[in-house]
């Protein structure tokens, strides 16, 4: 079975210039595609993060709309790390679902989602 037959949550992409913190370190990213359960980045070269510590995602989708994120690190395979949520906040994850609901085509797809993301 392929990762993509494993995959429960549709992954939207969607590139947008996304800061990522962790305590005092902080750099720029920029993501690569972004699902309800986590996101795929390509930091910036000089970002040095700990693997086993919260990462805190910020994208910014508008002047007024922002997603933030606290995630935990999937994988990094040197350019491109994947990172799962593990808390979002009511208005982020608003956000997030109208992005995948208008990415997909689908709002049928975005509640199925969501209503399985709950049940986790």
């Amino acid at each position: 079975m392929s990762i993509e037959e494993r995959r429960r949550f549709s992954r939207v992409s969607f590139h947008a210039t996304t800061h990522i913190s962790q305590g005092n370190n902080q750099c720029q990213a920029e993501l690569c595609d972004i699902s309800l359960k986590g996101v795929l980045l390509t930091p910036s070269s000089e970002c040095t993060l700990d693997p086993t510590d919260l990462i805190t995602v910020s994208i910014r989708l508008a002047d007024d709309a922002e997603i933030v994120m606290q995630t935990r690190q999937a994988r990094h395979d040197g350019e491109t790390l994947g990172l799962i949520c593990e808390s979002i906040d009511v208005e982020s994850i608003s956000h997030l679902r109208r992005l995948i609901e208008l990415n997909l085509g689908d709002p049928n797809a975005s509640e199925r989602e969501l209503s399985e993301l709950m049940g986790d």
